[in-house]
């Protein structure tokens, strides 16, 4: 028998997928195809060849932040993928993080988004004790957006601070200067544990040749200041310099080839099991109005191994789902937003995506509970807020909405976050939004990110100017309803969201379970601290 809401459901999933790949299809061709043709007259692959060429042949590059940056600084040309390359693979079997700046957009310059970006990068790097490896390739900090760029605490100053960091922690740090490095950006390498050089395209200084000129009076030309065997035979600055860029990406899989093994975090693992159920399915799930309800027990069970889920107080709370899973062999725990409306034993209803004090309360104590079992947590959102209104407000919502945003910020688990569908206001924060340091943050296509959605957001400016001003014409509430509404629907989507990096990438849903599994194996890495509930009041 045809459904045809299914079907419907799934041909417009499947138009919103094709809207992200192609986007980042452009956003892969960097600054356009004549300096892709200007980068490759001087003998240099281009940032996703160098890629390429280092990662295991048949693993899979993870890509991070493709998005960053899109539709921002068009005064400038615009910044694609914030001007860097970066994500998860393996390199010589050893699972690393590596970072490559894409000269073909504006000579690799850091824009404020490519901070940001290179930022959480090291973040990523630190906290799963990942070996980094940087391809530098920049002209350093863009300079008509400085003030942007260089003095504050979260500014390119904190890249070097985090070199340091990394280091300290015995995080490996491999840079291999392939083009410009220059000013700043010259102490990356240099931090680095280890650092290399190509011939005739790697230079490296504090001052080009013609900043040294207008500061000191010197002529000189940027190889004779700071090329390959300047650097490494009379400063002694880089250790090692190469004829071209594929024997220099050589050298860096031979030395991930030796390093040592931390202590692992000890997370369960057995051998994984597919679903029994099609995880492609999902496109036909997810309502094409995102106001219907929908069951996530049917989204869990085509993520999950052998589409098996342990709920934990099943029949308490309804508007949260709790269990436990396992997801490509690995243990979790998983908290999700129910969407459909549920009937609660005093025979009153709830709505689905709304978090009621029941199921706060359920989430904080089985959140608590996998803290203690050192099982990984992941949530699936699609929320509306903690409910309001009097029975709400009487019953003590925001004490049980604070019991469960305690629990989620003193978790020591890592925390993998799957934005599905709403993420709305104090939702958001309870089910580990981005400020609550997840692992990793992913968007589905139909994603949307905002304290409040588009509608309520309307109505709710409305009341308060007719509070401020009296009865409007009813053509003018209208127009105030539809100019909010419409921003509002620019500037919630999952690629807006990810063009600020409050996500870290927009997935396929047939996909989540190989990114859940690449996080879950990077979190491996390292132990994890003692759980520490705070004050929660019971």
């Amino acid at each position: 028998m045809i459904d045809i809401e299914f079907n419907r459901n799934e041909d417009s999933y499947k138009l919103l997928l094709d809207h992200i790949r192609r986007i980042e299809d452009e956003l892969k061709k960097g600054g356009g195809a004549t300096a892709r043709a200007k980068h490759k007259e001087k003998g240099k692959m281009l940032a996703r060849e160098r890629i390429d060429y280092l990662k295991d042949k048949e693993a899979e590059f993870f890509e991070i932040g493709i998005f960053a940056g899109h539709e921002k600084y068009e005064e400038y040309g615009g910044c694609p993928a914030g001007g860097v390359v970066g994500g998860i693979t393996h390199v010589s079997g050893r699972q690393c993080l590596v970072v490559a700046n894409d000269a073909t957009v504006k000579a690799g310059a850091w824009f404020p988004i490519t901070v940001k970006k290179n930022l959480r990068f090291q973040e990523i790097a630190m906290e799963n004790r990942l070996p980094i490896i940087y391809l530098v390739d920049s002209a350093g900090v863009f300079l008509p957006m400085q003030d942007e760029i260089f003095a504050d605490k979260e500014h390119f100053g904190r890249v070097f601070r985090n070199n340091a960091k990394l280091s300290s922690m015995g995080i490996t740090q491999i840079a291999a200067v392939m083009g410009s490095c220059v000013a700043g950006g010259a102490y990356l390498p240099i931090m680095s544990d280890e650092a290399l050089i190509v011939d005739k395209t790697g230079s490296i200084f504090l001052a080009g040749g013609f900043l040294v000129k207008a500061a000191i009076g010197e002529t000189i030309d940027n190889q004779s200041l700071g090329g390959s065997i300047v650097q490494t035979e009379i400063s002694g600055v880089i250790d090692d310099h190469f004829p071209d860029d594929k024997s220099c990406l050589d050298r860096i899989k031979h030395i991930i080839d030796k390093l040592g093994h931390f202590e692992k975090a000890g997370f369960d693992r057995v051998k994984p099991q597919n679903p029994l159920k099609d995880a492609k399915d999902i496109y036909g799930i997810i309502p094409e109005n995102k106001a219907k309800p929908y069951k996530m027990l049917e989204i869990i069970e085509r993520i999950v191994d052998k589409s098996e889920f342990e709920q934990y107080k099943k029949d308490y709370g309804k508007t949260i789902l709790c269990g436990y899973a396992r997801i490509d062999g690995w243990a979790v725990g998983i908290v999700a937003n129910n969407r459909e409306v549920v009937k609660t034993r005093k025979g009153e209803m709830q709505f689905g995506g709304a978090i009621y004090s029941d199921s706060a309360d359920k989430a904080a104590r089985f959140i608590m509970n996998c803290n203690q079992k050192k099982i990984p947590l992941v949530f699936l959102q699609d929320v509306t807020g903690f409910m309001v209104g009097s029975r709400s407000e009487h019953g003590g919502i925001i004490k049980d909405g604070a019991k469960m945003v305690n629990a989620v910020g003193n978790s020591t688990v890592p925390k993998f976050t799957i934005v599905v569908g709403n993420s709305y206001g104090a939702g958001n924060y309870a089910m580990c939004g981005k400020a609550y340091d997840p692992r990793l943050i992913l968007a589905w296509p139909t994603a949307k990110i905002a304290v409040m959605g588009g509608e309520q957001a309307a109505n709710t400016i409305l009341q308060l100017e007719m509070s401020r001003v009296g009865t409007l014409p009813l053509e003018d509430g209208q127009m105030l309803i539809d100019k909010v509404i419409q921003k509002y629907n620019q500037k919630t989507t999952a690629i807006h969201a990810a063009s600020n990096l409050w996500v870290d990438a927009i997935i396929d849903p047939a996909n989540t379970r190989n990114w859940l599994s690449l996080g879950l194996n990077a979190a491996n890495n390292a132990p994890i601290g003692k759980f520490c509930v705070g004050v929660i009041q019971t």
